[in-house]
C-alpha cells in the first residue's frame, strides 16, 4: 500500500514556506502521496492545489495582528479549520503518518483523534515556542506557561520528532522527554539546484558603491530595529557609501518603515517586503556582505536561522553576533559582532569587510564549501527519510508517548 502523509504547517502558506515546499517534494520524489494543510496568504488563495505532485489544501485565516489576543484568535481560527480538513482530507484521501509543522504547538490536538485510527505523529520541530515567547514579550506568565504546556503535549504526542538542529535535538530529548532513536536532525539547508547566484545588478545598490542585504521575517527577535541603528552609526560616521536593503514581511514591517523614516535613513535603507524568487536572488547575488542582526536571546542562540545557509549558498561573508547555532552554521564565513557594545561593533565589522574584498572573497567561498559539503539540503533528506521509516516501524495506538525513566525535566 502506498505510504500517504499529510503534512499541516499553520503559520505560513505552501509554497512559500521553503522548508516545508522541500520536505513535501522530496517525500513525493521518493514515493510517498504528499498532501498538505496550511492557510491561505497573499499570493496563494486557491482552496486546493496539486503542484509537482503534492496536494495543497489552503484554509481561510483572519488578518494578522500584533499582540497576545490577535495570537489567540488566530490560533483558534486555524485550530478550527485543521481539524475541519484534516478530517475531510483523511475521509478523501488518507493518510497514516501526520506531520505537524510548529509553530505554534497545537497541532498535536489535530492529531490525537487520529492516532486511535493507527495513524502517527511526526512533530517537525521549527521553532521553540516558549523561547521564542519570550524573545517577544520577555514575560513568564500564563500566556508563557500555556507555550510550556502545549510544548509539553506535543512532545508527548509525538512518535518521532524532526530538529532543525543539534540544540533542538538535545531540547527533544532532555525537556521532551524522547529517546534519542526517535529524534533526527532536519537541517533547513538551501536547495542548490534552485538557491543559485545570478548576474549582479548595480541598479540594486541604490547609486552606492556597497550594499548590505538581509532577508527574513520582520518582526521583534528578528532585530531589525537593531540593524536600523547600524545603518544610523555607519552614516553618522560619515559613511554615505552603503545602502541597505532588507527584505522580507512580517508584522513588524509598517513599524520599522516608521522607525526608519524617524532616523532620516530613507535615502539609504530600504524594506522591499515579500518579493518573487528571483528577485529576492538578485538583490543577494549583489550584495557585498549579508546580515543576521537576530538579537542576542536563548531563543536565537539555540535556533539556525536558513538565512545564514543562504547567504553562504551565494558566497556572501555574513555579520552576525556570536549566537551558538548562528557560529555553528557559519563557521569562518562569517565574522560575530559583540552581544555588549552591539551597535558600535556589528557597524565595525560591516565597514571592515567591505574595506577587505579579498577577506570577503575567502569567507563567502568558505561558506559555499560547507554548504555544498554538509548543510545542503540534499544532506537533510536522507535523516527526513530516515525519521519516516522509523515512525512507521512504530506499532501501537498511544494517543501520548510515555516518558521514558530518566529523561529531562519538562520545565
Amino acid at each position: 500500500m502506498k505510504r500517504k502523509v499529510l503534512i499541516i504547517v499553520e503559520n505560513l502558506p505552501v509554497p512559500f514556506d521553503g522548508r516545508v515546499w522541500k520536505e513535501a517534494t522530496s517525500l513525493y520524489q521518493n514515493g510517498y502521496e504528499v498532501a498538505v494543510l496550511c492557510p491561505k496568504g497573499k499570493g496563494y488563495e486557491q482552496g486546493y492545489e496539486l503542484l509537482d505532485g503534492v496536494h495543497i489544501y489552503r484554509h481561510p485565516m483572519p488578518p494578522e495582528r500584533d499582540g497576545r489576543l490577535g495570537y489567540v484568535w488566530e490560533f483558534f481560527c486555524a485550530l478550527f479549520w485543521e481539524v475541519v480538513f484534516s478530517w475531510w482530507i483523511y475521509l478523501r484521501r488518507g493518510f497514516q503518518v501526520i506531520q505537524g509543522c510548529n509553530p505554534p504547538d497545537d497541532i498535536f490536538m489535530v492529531a490525537i483523534p487520529f492516532k486511535l485510527f493507527g495513524v502517527k505523529y511526526i512533530f517537525d520541530h521549527h521553532d521553540v515556542c516558549p523561547e521564542l515567547y519570550l524573545s517577544k514579550y520577555g514575560r513568564r506568565g500564563s500566556f508563557y506557561r500555556a507555550q510550556v504546556f502545549l510544548e509539553r503535549m506535543t512532545y508527548r504526542c509525538a512518535d518521532v520528532v524532526m530538529a532543525t538542529n543539534s540544540s533542538y535535538k538535545n531540547l527533544a530529548i532532555t525537556r521532551g522527554g524522547h529517546n534519542a532513536a526517535d529524534v533526527f536532525v532536519v537541517r533547513n539547508g538551501p536547495d542548490l539546484e534552485t538557491f543559485k547566484e545570478v548576474p549582479a545588478e548595480p541598479a540594486l545598490k541604490y547609486g552606492k558603491p556597497y550594499l548590505v542585504g538581509y532577508v527574513g521575517n520582520m518582526n521583534v527577535q528578528e532585530g531589525l530595529d537593531i540593524l536600523l541603528d547600524v545603518a544610523q552609526h555607519i552614516n553618522n560616521s560619515g559613511r554615505h557609501d552603503i545602502h541597505f536593503t532588507c527584505i522580507g514581511g512580517g508584522p513588524g514591517l509598517d513599524h520599522l518603515k516608521q522607525v526608519s523614516k524617524e532616523k532620516g535613513l530613507d535615502a539609504i535603507v530600504n524594506f522591499t517586503g515579500r518579493v518573487p524568487f528571483r528577485q529576492l536572488l538578485e538583490i543577494l547575488s549583489t550584495a557585498d556582505v549579508c546580515v543576521n542582526p537576530d538579537k542576542p536571546c536563548e531563543m536565537n542562540d539555540i535556533s539556525t536561522m536558513i538565512k545564514i545557509m543562504e547567504y553562504m549558498a551565494l558566497k556572501k561573508p555574513i555579520v552576525q553576533f556570536d549566537l551558538r547555532e548562528g557560529r555553528c552554521s557559519a563557521g569562518e564565513a562569517s565574522l560575530y559582532a559583540d552581544k555588549e557594545n552591539m551597535v558600535v561593533d556589528f557597524a565595525d565589522k560591516i565597514v571592515w569587510l567591505l574595506e577587505h574584498p579579498e577577506e570577503r572573497k575567502r569567507r563567502g567561498e568558505i561558506g559555499r564549501m560547507r554548504v555544498e559539503s554538509e548543510l545542503a539540503w540534499e544532506f537533510s533528506v536522507r535523516e527526513m527519510l530516515a525519521a519516516y521509516e522509523r515512525a512507521f516501524r512504530k506499532r501501537g495506538r498511544h494517543l501520548l508517548v510515555p516518558k521514558p525513566r530518566g529523561a529531562g525535566t519538562d520545565d
